[in-house]
């Protein structure tokens, strides 16, 4: 019996610890089925409508609409979760992300490829504020870093064995074929997320009788009018965060062909997606570390640090040549994400308490529409050359970072904060 209720009290820590509560925890098994079977395929995009017949410019097409989406969905995501609440929000992003995966596996052709990426690419953007806003919800102050890291650790599980298991699926059936087998799985996966968040997400729709808050009455539904509400602190850290992002997404979609097709000593599609549990393993060992003490103090080194990491991969990645050195390019693409939980969680404290899913759907609205023009022009540069396109956003990448180093602000967290 003493055993028993010691091992129950170490669970509790830990759990306590980790900031896992039933909601959350739902939350984060609607990500890992989700995202396994959506990044089994989505990696691997670029190859399979090469192999349909598409030309270069449609695959930077594909990644300016990743980006487009993202941003347009993101305000919209933001507004439902705070009018419906989260669970009935996330009911409804989940039913169009598994069109999109149907659409895909019954009609074989790159453009149906761009079609249903309209509704299954931005998942993950559509969901954010409403999975953001549920963690401020329910855990204490000084435990929210916590909880959005645990997401982006979890998270992060699916983006390490997913493409691990398309590479598997594409080295059996082949490009095409394989790729679809991946698609299938990623509907019948979202399936069963579905039910499950249904069941552990306790129901939070907006008590419309008990607020007193107008803004919480009625969300607002005009991005230009919440937008006066942005901080200077908030506007620092998205002008800076934009240019940090032109340095990702300048050369994103182009990564797998640089390593599969463009350098000297090319890669399979089953060493790509080891190099991608490589990244995303190195990102899940720094999470928690990072989360404590992000959590205990000042946020804006960690955000920092993280900037200076996108700014040194593409850098990187233009001398590795060889799938020894895309191993060490690898591991500096898993520690970018050092700070992001980090950085999310800064935003949401920068955001107002009557309308933090808006808000942060706006951040990401603003931010991921300048950042699609990056995602389209690094086709063009990759037409002129790959050393142009990873150049470029080297360059982008230290003016963000320098300009995050001179002007970003910071909200440091009492580390007795308790939940209000």
């Amino acid at each position: 019996m003493a055993v028993s209720e010691t091992i129950k009290i170490r669970m509790l820590r830990l759990t306590g610890f980790l900031g896992l509560q039933r909601s959350t925890v739902g939350v984060l098994a609607m990500v890992v089925l989700v995202g396994m079977g959506e990044r089994m395929a989505e990696r691997f995009l670029p190859i399979y409508m090469l192999a349909l017949g598409s030309g270069v410019l449609a695959i930077g097409l594909l990644q300016a609409m990743d980006n487009l989406l993202s941003a347009l969905y993101s305000f919209p995501g933001g507004y439902l979760s705070d009018r419906i609440g989260t669970r009935k929000s996330l009911l409804i992003f989940n039913l169009v992300a598994m069109a999109g995966f149907a659409l895909v596996v019954l009609v074989p052709s790159w453009k149906a490829v761009l079609i249903g990426a309209v509704l299954f690419i931005s998942w993950s953007a559509i969901s954010l504020p409403a999975t953001m806003s549920l963690m401020y919800k329910v855990l204490p102050l000084n435990k929210r870093t916590m909880g959005v890291t645990m997401h982006s650790l979890v998270k992060r599980v699916p983006m390490a064995l997913g493409p691990l298991l398309g590479g598997l699926f594409i080295g059996i059936w082949g490009e095409q074929a394989g790729v679809r087998l991946a698609f299938g799985t990623a509907l019948v996966m979202a399936v069963a997320a579905l039910f499950l968040q249904q069941l552990m997400i306790e129901d939070d729709a907006p008590d419309k009788a008990a607020a007193s808050d107008a803004c919480t009455l009625t969300p607002e539904k005009n991005p230009l009018k919440l937008l006066r509400l942005m901080n200077p602190s908030m506007k620092g850290l998205l002008v800076t965060d934009i240019l940090v992002r032109f340095c990702e997404q300048i050369p994103y979609a182009f990564v797998v062909v640089w390593c599969m097709k463009a350098i000297s000593q090319p890669v399979s599609a089953l060493q790509f997606g080891l190099l991608t549990t490589i990244e995303m393993t190195t990102a899940v060992l720094v999470y928690i570390p990072v989360a404590y003490l992000a959590d205990r103090g000042t946020k804006k080194p960690f955000v920092l640090m993280t900037f200076v990491f996108f700014t040194l991969f593409p850098l990187v990645l233009l001398y590795s040549r060889s799938f020894e050195w895309l191993i060490l390019a690898f591991v500096l693409r898993g520690l970018k994400e050092f700070g992001e939980p980090t950085r999310k969680s800064l935003i949401m404290d920068l955001s107002p308490d009557h309308c933090k899913a808006g808000m942060f759907g706006l951040y990401y609205l603003i931010r991921d529409v300048f950042v699609s023009l990056a995602a389209l022009g690094g086709a063009f540069l990759w037409q002129i050359s790959p050393q142009s396109n990873l150049i470029t956003a080297f360059v982008c990448g230290i003016i963000g970072t320098i300009g995050f180093a001179v002007f970003g602000r910071d909200i440091p967290v009492p580390v007795n904060s308790e939940k209000v």
